[in-house]
């Protein structure tokens, strides 16, 4: 079965320095038929305005990946980390036990945008963890670029959880198809741009949830960002 959620059908926060829209249930916005997508627990698209950003905050047992598309996020936690996150980064906070951290806007007079995605892990208590990469554009451009992955196969960053997740730049004429095991599930997030995602038209904000499918095909792209995660 594969079906589409909207953009405008995402929950939304405005609350002047943050703009979020949360494709799951979050914070205010709750939504028994959106509380989650197998292990993804939450996808935000925020915005946050020049100055701001989120306060030292605490989290457990959740693999935190923060994903930019633009400006610039400054990174700081209870393990020492301190770090900016600029497009091509991927973040990965394994709260496990227990971490606290902050994000700010680092891009002076810019607006941060980025994707605050959690899954559910298949530990817990474990002790707290952090990584960072960077994924060249050109590594991801006409193709599936793995950013994350149970066993941090391909340089991906690692997550405790039967997940794995891939970044694809896709533009006119590129056609690219992901396989899905037996009992997986797919789910889609366009982050900028739209494509045709077996066979349906997808734009930024929208996403393809795929169940039962054996593939996911991706063409007719225009100015595409995408995450893809194959999910248990």
């Amino acid at each position: 079965m594969v079906e589409i959620r909207k953009s405008g059908e995402r929950g939304h926060a405005d609350h002047g320095w943050l703009r979020s829209f949360h494709s799951f249930s979050f914070a205010d916005y709750q939504d028994t038929q959106h509380i989650s997508f197998g292990s993804l627990r939450v996808l935000n698209e925020d915005r946050i305005q020049p100055g701001t950003g989120f306060g030292t905050h605490g989290h457990r047992d959740m693999e935190i990946i923060s994903y930019v598309l633009e400006g610039a996020l400054a990174h700081k936690d209870s393990l020492g980390n301190g770090s900016t996150i600029v497009p091509g980064d991927v973040q990965r906070m394994s709260a496990g036990r227990g971490v606290l951290h902050s994000e700010h806007n680092a891009a002076p007079g810019k607006v941060t945008h980025f994707l605050q995605i959690w899954i559910q892990p298949n530990v817990v208590g474990i002790a707290p963890e952090y990584e960072q990469k960077h994924f060249d554009p050109a590594s991801m451009r006409g193709k599936m670029r793995l950013i994350a992955s149970p066993d941090g196969r391909d340089d991906s960053v690692l997550i405790h959880q039967d997940a794995f997740v891939y970044a694809a730049l896709l533009g006119s004429g590129d056609r690219v198809s992901h396989e899905l095991e037996a009992g997986r599930r797919a789910y889609v997030h366009m982050a900028r741009g739209s494509a045709i995602v077996n066979g349906l038209i997808i734009a930024a904000g929208d996403a393809l949830k795929a169940t039962d499918s054996v593939e996911i095909l991706i063409d007719n792209a225009v100015d595409a960002e995408l995450l893809l995660f194959d999910l248990p």
